[in-house]
């Protein structure tokens, strides 16, 4: 599995584990927790993360939010068959 699908993968499943559904929302700094220490710190992979959730939010996957004076992120209630088909099938 490359960088790129594993961080997405992850990503989804800690939302959805989460219930960050709709109106239930996350500060998208803490997207990144639950990550290996040694993988958040190389810089590349820190730009990949930023990547990923531009990209969820491009395709309408994740929801932003402006709340607090932050951005917080949930899951798309109507793309819930295509989250979880992703979840399953992602190698």
């Amino acid at each position: 599995m490359d960088d790129y699908v594993f961080v997405k993968k992850r990503i989804l499943i800690k939302l959805v584990n989460l219930r960050m559904w709709g109106g239930k929302h996350t500060k998208i700094r803490n997207l990144s927790k639950g990550f290996p220490d040694n993988f958040l710190s190389r810089r590349e992979n820190q730009k990949l993360m930023q990547k990923v959730i531009k990209d969820l939010m491009n395709e309408e996957i994740l929801l932003a939010k402006k709340s607090t004076g932050e951005i917080h992120i949930s899951l798309n209630p109507r793309k819930i068959s295509e989250i979880k088909n992703f979840i399953e099938n992602a190698n």
